[in-house]
């Protein structure tokens, strides 16, 4: 099996891969790959596939890819045109279905014979301890600490805190980070709420299991709203302007899915006009999160650059699941984390 590894990639972990099974030829290119920006990154300084001719015979003979070249569909059917070997992907982020979806738009019909897995679970500890950083923070009033803090206040009136137990959550998303977060949550003592695309079936850590159809009437129970949603046609726009309106006054929002889930505009106003108490906010509708975003300014908001995942520990993770699923083709098993093209998740 050859494997071409296709984005920004520590020679250690490429090692890794290598030895996952004597029948693997791996490809491994650094200096034709743009390089890494961070420890994590997984597009490399310039977001652009390699065009030196060097790379066209490793993509000639590839039928894995580790990575997406660019990390946009652009670059997805770029590499499904230029390698005909090609038959699977293996994306480095759970948000991949964005980039699928992209390419099959651009090229409709062209890449049925293509398999794209994700890295759907990796994330999901780290996503969810930031959902919960993000509630916590504005049940203690972290907001507030900072700017005495600033000013070298000590208030006269101290303020009482809000705990998370006995609160609401709702989890919008019942994937592998909103279960995660539900189980967090549960630990705090907190009612769990979720709605899930197809509420059958058992959810754990979860109190109560609900259709998409049932979130804006939820919103209205809710002290906390976790969204954790992939961006598809389905899910883009999902809280409107009507569901943030309908949201239970004083509750908090945390957001480590996909920024235009969720109407931005409609949410700075709920958050100016007191609606909303506060929003974490890992991830815009576009980024870097343009320099005039009313968000910016909000003393309610707390803007984190889509870094949420980015532990330590992630690249380690993501190259383990990808030597995983190499096994698993080898042996004719089943692929965690396949891409529904129907879906995209």
């Amino acid at each position: 099996m050859n494997v071409l590894i296709a984005s920004p990639l520590g020679p250690r972990l490429a090692q890794r891969i290598a030895e996952t099974d004597d029948r693997i030829e791996l490809t491994y290119l650094p200096d034709l790959i743009p390089r890494a920006r961070w420890r994590g990154d997984d597009v490399g300084e310039d977001g652009a596939p390699p065009e030196d001719p060097r790379w066209e015979a490793p993509l000639q003979r590839a039928e894995v890819l580790f990575g997406i070249p660019g990390g946009s569909p652009e670059g997805l059917l770029d590499a499904a045109r230029r390698a005909p070997a090609l038959n699977w992907v293996q994306a480095r982020n759970a948000g991949a279905g964005e980039q699928l979806g992209g390419a099959l738009r651009l090229a409709p019909g062209e890449l049925q014979h293509l398999v794209v897995t994700t890295t759907s679970g990796v994330h999901a500890g780290p996503l969810a301890e930031w959902a919960l950083f993000g509630l916590l923070a504005f049940a203690k009033d972290l907001p507030a600490l900072l700017a005495d803090q600033r000013e070298r206040h000590w208030p006269s009136v101290q303020r009482s805190a809000r705990e998370l137990r006995d609160r609401t959550l709702l989890i919008v998303g019942l994937g592998e980070i909103g279960t995660e977060t539900a189980r967090l949550a549960q630990a705090f003592g907190m009612h769990v709420l979720a709605v899930k695309r197809d509420a059958t079936g058992e959810a754990p850590h979860v109190d109560e299991l609900h259709p998409a159809d049932d979130l804006r009437a939820l919103v209205g129970r809710a002290d906390g709203i976790v969204v954790t949603l992939p961006l598809t046609d389905a899910t883009r726009g999902l809280l409107d302007a009507g569901t943030l309106a309908a949201v239970k006054p004083g509750a908090v929002l945390v957001n480590v899915g996909r920024g235009a889930v969720v109407d931005e505009v409609a949410l700075a106003e709920r958050l100016q006009d007191g609606t909303l108490a506060g929003a974490a906010l890992d991830v815009f509708a576009e980024e870097p999160l343009p320099a005039d975003s009313s968000l910016w300014g909000l003393e309610n908001v707390i803007v984190s650059p889509h870094n949420a995942a980015l532990v330590e520990a992630e690249e380690g993770r993501v190259v383990d699941l990808f030597c995983d699923n190499l096994r698993r083709r080898l042996a004719g098993e089943p692929l965690r984390n396949e891409l529904d093209p129907e879906v995209l998740y």
